[in-house]
């Protein structure tokens, strides 16, 4: 991922563009076949260093790469940036580079994806409490929450897909976008050579709608996977210790504890989300640009949409590695299970009652009753009822109290799990 957003690959796109340009000029018949092949054969991008020290001179980053490429070719050399204006150039390359830096954002989901099914499998039936507002509500499996970030991967995956395609495009109108100085034959033919789309209507530059839902895309996906990481935070706090980061010999937790374990990954992780999040803004910001063009959006998007790409792909490769890592505690989330004394029953109860002919509210404040009395004494909640004659008699409650009932259809959501398609949508470099 840095390659591609490194200064070498982006002044090899530039030239990618640059020789895709005069291919197609050569195929309208606009510029001489064989000095379009010298070009060819004899053109390299020319290095960061070299175009920094021309640009000293020009003040300009793309005069100073046209001259760079230009001083290696002769006369032939004369034809580099025929007809095109700067944003041509600067905005095609940049749809190549986040296609390759999409290819690979694609692949790290792909890869947290087949981890988190695989840990999915492997807990499908490892019972837990399942938490509201923090507190102990009904129990799940640990299985069906991993499922469930597999499915929001899965979306994740398609919003990224959509928004690569979205950017598959290239321009080479000129300036205002008007085809003043170059035929629109010239930018259809060079953007199929480069594997692109011509943007149905550029005003000298591709409209900063498109970044923006990109930087959008790559977001969301860094805030899923920010909602993953501060769940395993808060099931590896010392109170839960459901759930550990992975924790290999000679680590160490605390320069200061020795028997710290802390969950610093995923912690991380939920740190630059907010880097993510942040550049998905500037990504809006960038959009109202002054008539035609400005660049005021330029300078921003060379900050924004590497690091979007590269704090991502660090996050997923991270990600990956927390999950197939994972230590998990089964027993420990029994014991938690435990700790609320079978308040986790209320709703079973109350739909026993009401099934039973109880009207509603009278079986609601019956139960919560013994709801409360067990949750301020620490009484077991199901000894409570058992106690109760009259709801004893009224509802069956060895059924009522049945554990493995309150995760019965666990296996419905994982048939949706196994029926998950993989959207290979293609991802054009």
């Amino acid at each position: 991922m840095a390659e591609i957003w490194s200064d070498e690959s982006r002044l090899a796109r530039w030239l990618d563009v640059e020789l895709a340009a005069l291919e197609a000029w050569a195929e309208v018949g606009a510029v001489p076949a064989e000095d379009v092949a010298d070009v060819r054969a004899r053109a390299v991008p020319p290095s960061p260093e070299r175009v920094a020290e021309i640009e000293r001179v020009t003040d300009h980053d793309v005069a100073a790469f046209v001259d760079a490429v230009a001083e290696q070719l002769g006369q032939a050399g004369r034809w580099v940036h025929y007809g095109l204006t700067s944003s041509d150039v600067v905005d095609t390359a940049l749809s190549l580079q986040i296609h390759d830096a999409g290819r690979l954002i694609v692949e790290g989901i792909d890869r947290s994806l087949d981890a988190v099914v695989a840990q999915a499998e492997r807990h499908r039936n490892t019972i837990c409490i399942g938490r509201s507002h923090g507190i102990h509500a009904e129990p799940t499996t640990f299985g069906w929450k991993l499922a469930g970030w597999a499915f929001e991967l899965d979306r994740a995956r398609a919003r990224i897909a959509t928004a690569l395609e979205t950017n598959r495009v290239g321009q080479l109108s000129g300036t205002v976008g008007t085809y003043a100085q170059v035929e629109p034959d010239v930018e259809r033919s060079a953007c199929e050579r480069l594997g692109l789309e011509p943007d149905p209507l550029s005003t000298q530059v591709i409209a900063r709608d498109r970044h923006a839902e990109l930087l959008t895309a790559l977001a969301l996906a860094a805030t899923s996977l920010e909602r993953f990481a501060t769940e395993i935070r808060h099931l590896a706090r010392t109170e839960v210790r459901e759930v550990e980061e992975p924790f290999a010999k000679g680590m160490k937790g605390s320069s200061a504890m020795p028997h710290k374990r802390n969950p610093k990954v995923a912690e991380r992780i939920c740190g630059l989300a907010r880097v993510v999040r942040a550049n998905a803004l500037v990504g809006m910001e960038n959009i109202p640009l002054w008539h035609e063009r400005d660049i005021s959006q330029s300078s921003a998007e060379r900050v924004v949409i590497p690091d979007s790409f590269l704090a991502l792909d660090y996050m997923l490769d991270r990600f990956r590695w927390i999950v197939d890592g994972l230590v998990v505690h089964p027993e420990r989330m029994r014991r938690n299970l435990e700790m609320s004394h079978g308040l986790f029953f209320s709703h079973r109860l109350l739909l026993a009652l009401v099934e039973s002919g109880f009207p509603r509210d009278e079986a609601y404040r019956t139960v919560q009753t013994h709801a409360m009395r067990a949750w301020d004494e620490e009484t077991d909640f199901t000894e409570l009822v058992r106690g109760d004659s009259a709801l004893a008699a009224s509802v069956d409650l060895d059924a009522v109290f049945d554990l493995d009932a309150t995760v019965r259809h666990v296996d419905t959501v994982f048939d949706r799990l196994h029926a998950l398609v993989r959207k290979e949508e293609p991802v054009h470099a």
